[in-house]
């Protein structure tokens, strides 16, 4: 059950991810023309009141459940997290920062690739922290795999032979270079989004869209 605030009950609710996108997000939503003072040394705060915004400032995975569940109005949001939290919520902007991919990796001296593997032993054991994503990017290859759900430290799988592959996030594949690992497949292609909460953009749909179309007209960030 989604819970909101009523209509025009205060100022606009506005999470923020923490981390590598919030620097970013505070850049672009100042491009846009909030309010942002109150963002650029926040300290311990989670929550701060800036003009006529809100802002919460949160977990990165914690922001689409904070939107879908109505503790905020709309979100900075990574295009990975939401397609695993699948959860209802309304993508407005793709904001074009925060580039990364999802993809399969596999180590450097693999002497059989996924396919000749897959016929050799009818299972791909694969090591991520997204199970579904991975589950289904195989199964519309045709392929069934035993998913290893690691929560860190993912490269670490195939070194010690947890793994034949594995499936995670990477900006540049240095990491995966780094641990003698290769790409091999893309999976997900993940940039920043602007996102609201569905009934948000029913009952608030002048503040909620008028943001959305002054994002868009600031992105890309240079």
């Amino acid at each position: 059950m989604i819970v909101r605030r009523p209509s025009g009950a205060g100022p606009l609710r506005i999470a923020i991810p923490k981390g590598a996108l919030f620097a970013d997000s505070v850049r672009v939503l100042d491009r846009a023309g909030v309010d942002v003072s109150g963002l650029a040394d926040p300290g311990r705060h989670l929550i701060v009141r800036t003009g006529d915004a809100e802002f919460i400032i949160a977990k990165p995975t914690d922001v689409p459940i904070y939107v879908a569940y109505g503790g905020v109005d709309v979100a900075i949001a990574g295009k990975d997290v939401l397609v695993v939290s699948d959860l209802d919520i309304v993508e407005m902007v793709d904001l074009g920062f925060g580039g990364c991919r999802l993809v399969v990796a596999e180590p450097e001296d693999a002497s059989r690739s996924i396919d000749e593997l897959y016929r050799h032993l009818g299972v791909i054991r694969v090591a991520t922290k997204y199970p579904h994503i991975a589950e289904t990017h195989f199964a519309a290859r045709g392929v069934q795999v035993e998913i290893v759900k690691l929560y860190g430290n993912i490269e670490l799988a195939p070194l010690i032979g947890l793994a034949d592959r594995i499936v995670d996030i990477t900006a540049t594949g240095r990491t995966l270079a780094e641990n003698r690992l290769r790409i091999v497949e893309d999976v997900l292609a993940s940039t920043a989004r602007f996102v609201a909460n569905p009934v948000s953009l029913k009952t608030e749909p002048e503040r909620v869209r008028d943001l959305a179309d002054r994002l868009a007209a600031v992105v890309p960030l240079s």
